[in-house]
């Protein structure tokens, strides 16, 4: 009887693994010039937002843009500059995902946006700490929030290390990175 349960509660366990195995999003490397970046993207609460990621990715657009915006303790973005900081040119903005139900928690992934709620194309940020203040609370144009599609899995320390970086002026942008923070490619790995 014994051996039954051992063997019924390890073929349990093996099956929820598959389960929560097989229920994961896609997941991408960010590489850049600091180190690699894994990221889960959650296709179910966040479509929209993973779908425009991933064509972004696919097309090789991120390969060779920074991380522009560094602010410690809060949040680093990228995603839509070159290393002069040239804007790159984007597709249309997509809809704005925040009311998904993801919070954006310390280490996940969320839309860049101007203050137009519907405005994110390339950029994204991964926050450095919690951030409730950006989360989803209504539909006015304050409370709206932003979008987040995904979490990094690995390589936080990176992350760290970009949002720990020495900041400055440069151009007309403030908290551009001293050393330039190249992101070499967005790639998926599954």
């Amino acid at each position: 009887m014994r051996n039954l349960t051992v063997t019924v509660l390890s073929l349990l366990f093996f099956v929820l693994a598959c389960a929560s195995f097989a229920a994961a999003g896609p997941l991408v490397a960010i590489e850049t010039n600091y180190g690699a970046i894994r990221i889960e993207l959650d296709e179910a609460k966040a479509p929209i937002s993973v779908k425009n990621f991933l064509d972004y990715a696919d097309k090789g657009f991120y390969d060779g843009t920074i991380f522009h915006r560094v602010i410690k303790d809060f949040m680093i973005q990228g995603g839509g500059m070159t290393a002069d900081l040239t804007p790159k040119s984007t597709g249309a903005p997509i809809k704005n995902e925040a009311g998904n139900g993801l919070k954006n928690l310390r280490g996940t992934i969320a839309m860049a946006r101007t203050s137009v709620i519907d405005s994110a194309t390339s950029q994204f940020f991964i926050n450095t700490k919690d951030n409730a203040f950006l989360d989803h609370r209504d539909t006015s144009m304050q409370g709206f929030g932003y979008a987040v599609f995904g979490k990094v899995v690995a390589g936080m320390e990176v992350v760290d290390k970009i949002g720990n970086a020495p900041t400055g002026v440069r151009n007309r942008f403030r908290d551009v990175p001293v050393e330039t923070v190249t992101i070499k490619s967005v790639r998926r790995v599954k």
